[in-house]
Order: C-alpha cells, then sequence, then structure tokens
C-alpha cells in the first residue's frame, strides 16, 4: 500500500485502476533503409489503420455532434487516397531510402506549407487538416498513437496536468476521477471535475509515478488523499465514505421537482455550467433549471480547424431543444489565455490572461464572430437562448456587439431564416472595469453574469493558474464580495437580474451573502443543484443582516 497526498478540488471518492493520460513525443526517428519494400508495406498499413480510428470517429461524432461535425473525419479519410499525398511519401521511402516516419512527416510538413501559402481560404484552411492527418500516421507508425488514455473501462485519470483541449476531447464515460501533479484549483481539470460531479486531485507532485500505471487506487476528493493498492482496512474505510456520500445524494434526490424558494417565499434561479451538448444529461438528472453558463469554446477546442456555422448552430439548436424551453445562456468564444487552439495563430504574449481573449478576439476577427452569431441567432427558432459576452471592460465594446448583432439579425431576416423574436443580450462581469462601469453598462444589456474566478484574478491580481498561489487566491476577499454587491445593486437599479456563473456560485458558506445581495440567479455545476437547493430552502432573508463589508 502506498499513499500521495495533493489537493482535493472536486469532492467524492472514486476507486479503479490509474491510466496515464499519454502525448505522442514529438521525436521523428530519421535513418536511412534498405528494405524499402518492407517500409512501403509498414506506411501502407498504418494508412489503413488511420482509416479506421478516422471512421471509429466519424461515427461517434455523427451520434453526438451531427453530420457537418462528422464530414470532417471524412474528408480526412479521403486525404490518405490522395494520390499526390501518397505518392510523394512512397517517392521519399523508395528513392531517397528515408524511413516511412521521416516520410510522412517531411510530406506532411511540405503539403502544409504549399496550402498555407495559397490565397483561397479554403485551401489555407487544408493545412491543418494535413498536419492533423500526418500526425496521425506518424503516431501509428512510432507506435505513440493519439494523446489520450488507453483504457477501455473506467478509470482514475493521472497527468502531469491537463490542457482544457486535452480534457474537452476525453470520453467522459471512462472517467472516474482525476489526479494530477501540478494545476490549481481553478484549473480546467478542476472546473472539468466538479461539472462531471466527480472526484479530483491536484497537486500530487512527484509523488505521482508513471509505474502506478495499472494500478487500483482510491482517491478522495475532499482531503486530497490516494492510496494505490490499499490494504483491507484503508480499502474499507474510503469505500464506507463513498457509500455514505451515496445516501446523502439519494437524500438530496428527494428535492427534485422542488422549487429554488427561500422559508420567506423568495425564488433564486438555480442554473448549470455546461462544457459540451453532453453535458446535457447531467443537468436534467440533477434538475437544473436552466443553463447559466453553456462554454461554447469547446467547439473551437475539438478540431483543427475553425467549426463552420452549420457545426455550431447544430450544437446550439441541440442544447436548446433538450432544454425544452428553460433559459440557455451561451458564452461567445472565449479563447486565448489558459484555452489555446493552434489554428487561431495567436502571438505568443507575456501576459496571455490580460492579452488577445475572448471577445476582443470576436471584435478584431469579425468572420469568426459573425460566424458564431449567426449559429446561435438561427438556434434561437428552438428554445430560450440568452448570449453572453465575456470579458468586457467598456461601453463601446457593448455598443459595438450590439450593432453587429443587428445587422446579423437583418441579415437573417432577409434570408428567411427563422428565429426568436427576441434573445437576451447579456455581459459577465469579471474585470474590475465592468463592475466600475456597471451603471452604464446595465442601461445596455439584458442582463448581468459574474464570472467570479477571472473576477477574483483580476481584482486580487493572482493568476487563477498559478501554482503555489492557492493561498493568495481568495475568493471571500472583502474586495471581490464588494465588486460583486456594486454590480448587482447597479443591476436592480436599471432593472435587470444579476446572476453567479463561476465557481463561488456553489459555495456553501456565501449562500447566505449572495441572496443578502439580492443575487437573483446562481449557475453552478449540475451536480451542486440540489445540495445549493436545500441551502436555499433553509434560509429566510428577511432575517439576514445587512452585509457588512
Amino acid at each position: 500500500m502506498e499513499q500521495i497526498f495533493g489537493k482535493g478540488v472536486s469532492k467524492g471518492v472514486a476507486a479503479g485502476p490509474i491510466s496515464f493520460y499519454r502525448r505522442p513525443s514529438g521525436e521523428i526517428p530519421r535513418r536511412s533503409v534498405t528494405d524499402t519494400a518492407a517500409k512501403l508495406a509498414r506506411f501502407h498499413d498504418a494508412c489503413e489503420t488511420a482509416k479506421e480510428q478516422l471512421g471509429a470517429l466519424h461515427d461517434k461524432a455523427l451520434a453526438e455532434a451531427g453530420e457537418d461535425a462528422a464530414m470532417l473525419f471524412e474528408a480526412h479519410q479521403m486525404m490518405l487516397d490522395d494520390l499526390d499525398f501518397v505518392e510523394s511519401i512512397e517517392g521519399l521511402i523508395e528513392n531517397d531510402r528515408l524511413n516511412a516516419e521521416a516520410a510522412v512527416s517531411d510530406t506532411g510538413a511540405q503539403f502544409a506549407e504549399m496550402f498555407a501559402a495559397m490565397d483561397d481560404s479554403y485551401m489555407q484552411a487544408r493545412a491543418a487538416d494535413i498536419r492533423d492527418i500526418s500526425t496521425r500516421v506518424v503516431g501509428i507508425l512510432t507506435g505513440e498513437g493519439e494523446s489520450g488514455i488507453v483504457s477501455d473501462v473506467p478509470c482514475i485519470v493521472a497527468a502531469d496536468d491537463l490542457a482544457p483541449s486535452e480534457t474537452v476531447q476525453l470520453d467522459k464515460s471512462l472517467i472516474l476521477g482525476f489526479i494530477t501533479a501540478g494545476g490549481s484549483a481553478n484549473s480546467h481539470t478542476a472546473i472539468l471535475a466538479r461539472t462531471m460531479g466527480i472526484p479530483a486531485i491536484i497537486g500530487a507532485g512527484d509523488a505521482l509515478q508513471a509505474e502506478m500505471e495499472g494500478k487500483y487506487a482510491i482517491i478522495d476528493g475532499q482531503t486530497g488523499e490516494t492510496v494505490i493498492e490499499p490494504d483491507d482496512a484503508e480499502r474499507e474505510r474510503l469505500l464506507k465514505k463513498q457509500a455514505k456520500e451515496k445516501a446523502l445524494k439519494e437524500l438530496l434526490d428527494q428535492l427534485k421537482g422542488k422549487p429554488n424558494e427561500t422559508r420567506d417565499g423568495r425564488n433564486v434561479m438555480v442554473y448549470c455550467n455546461i462544457g459540451s451538448p453532453a453535458d446535457i444529461d447531467a443537468v436534467l438528472q440533477n434538475d437544473g433549471g436552466g443553463i447559466g453558463l453553456f462554454r461554447s469554446e469547446f467547439l473551437y477546442l475539438q478540431g483543427s480547424d475553425y467549426p463552420t456555422e452549420d457545426e455550431q448552430f447544430e450544437a446550439y439548436k441541440t442544447v436548446a431543444e433538450r432544454m425544452g424551453g428553460r433559459r440557455v445562456i451561451i458564452r461567445t468564444l472565449d479563447i486565448g489565455a489558459d484555452k489555446q487552439a493552434d489554428y487561431f495563430h495567436l502571438d505568443k504574449e507575456e501576459n496571455p490572461a490580460m492579452g488577445l481573449r475572448a471577445i476582443r478576439i470576436c471584435l478584431t476577427r469579425p468572420e469568426v464572430f459573425r460566424t458564431q452569431l449567426r449559429a446561435l441567432y438561427r438556434a434561437s427558432a428552438y428554445g430560450k437562448i440568452a448570449i453572453m459576452f465575456p470579458m468586457i471592460t467598456s461601453v463601446w465594446e457593448v455598443q459595438e456587439i450590439k450593432r453587429i448583432c443587428r445587422n446579423i439579425r437583418a441579415e437573417l431576416t432577409e434570408e428567411g431564416v427563422p428565429m426568436a423574436d427576441k434573445v437576451e443580450l447579456g455581459i459577465m462581469i469579471e474585470t474590475p472595469a465592468a463592475v466600475m462601469m456597471s451603471a452604464e453598462l446595465a442601461r445596455e444589456v439584458d442582463f448581468f453574469s459574474v464570472g467570479t474566478n477571472d473576477l477574483t484574478q483580476y481584482t486580487l491580481a493572482v493568476d487563477r493558474q498559478g501554482v503555489g498561489l492557492d493561498r493568495f487566491f481568495d475568493a471571500h476577499h472583502p474586495a471581490v464580495l464588494r465588486m460583486i454587491r456594486m454590480a448587482a445593486e447597479n443591476a436592480h437599479r436599471a432593472g435587470i437580474w444579476i446572476g453567479i456563473c463561476g465557481e463561488l456560485g456553489a459555495d456553501a458558506e456565501l449562500t447566505e451573502t449572495f441572496l443578502s445581495m439580492g443575487i437573483d440567479e446562481l449557475s453552478v455545476s449540475p451536480s451542486a443543484v440540489l445540495p445549493l437547493r436545500s441551502a436555499i430552502r433553509s434560509i429566510d432573508t428577511t432575517t439576514l443582516a445587512p452585509l457588512e463589508l
């Protein structure tokens, strides 16, 4: 038995085998070969394996995201049959006697560079496809394969840390929990775990070793404890705790269908934060009243090219329809900072959290923004969609956004495309500037939603992803709470509602504080809905003392 400790960032106990997240090393072996016939056979076999993988991805995408998304994998299969591409690789193997891995890598780089240099934007976009399929074939040849976990049974995912794009692409049905060597409580991995309602531990450090692959382990996301191959006593102790948590959940399930109403009759909207349409099941299972934050960037992080208008439309439509008329607030693209997509070709920044990200990208790349807005307005015909814009600091930004939205609506009307008569527009309050301008901003929009993670980061000047800074990242800091109160007061003066969609919304220590501020909506991870409902139903707001900060 071996015990290691980190920091628990998502409560719960999980038991199962450990599976490490694997990434290709990126090293391409380069050597001269003599048996060219054998190397050609290796190359053709790798191509057939790649086609099989792409076929499986096509079927998965078709079931989960629709035909447009699936077509990408169909196109990749066709590229593997492209004569120019294949013959170039064969020539390097036969004539230059280059090993298959290097021949594929060199040809992929050459073709990608050729496509990227073309004037036609469609052909330029094919460069990313060439790089993708070349990487896939090289991975098969080197035996490293694709990034991800190698497990066909549910497991505890272990890693040094995970990027947002990596967590987005994991098969969530195989994840029992997370344990990482690094990371922070506000990392994407931690947020994903809380959304899924599964245990997670960060900061295990060097104690998390590769030789633990496949070993049975139990993790406790509350205490940060991991026990590798536990003895009978430890196993019994932790599994008893798991059973107790299950019993508590069953007790909370009795609150399903009941209102989020305080003892004195005040109703609070309790919504859910989600990262993809696949999370809707968790929302419905936990009786969420709506979607308070749909992180649309999953569409941008899961592929190797910009998602099309139709791909986005299908995703938004699916969520709107499945929520059956309940409000679905979709946040526009929030790429940048810790969420990077290579094909955006963003310049490296010294301080990306304060650089070109979120609404700044949308306003400087209007075609990307227009594509998303067209998809959102089209999907509004199928449910109660609201649109929320992140990283707002100035009134002029909102006025420019509204001008673009008016133009999009006019375009779609002229094209005869159906859409909702009214689509609420809101902004995220996640910068001190937005708080200080909240009186003016409230006159421009239909609602506010406070992003407490970034608001805390920018208010306290503490990088939310920073390792070793957790003690300084204090979301309960009076400065943060005063900002939330100021935004709430200005929202209500202007006659609009205000919610909280950051992780703080589920913090039971602050539920009374938020209700005393007049917060109208709390958007939390699906697993937090029923515990929050229980807390709200126990509060009498008439007895709450005035908030002193």
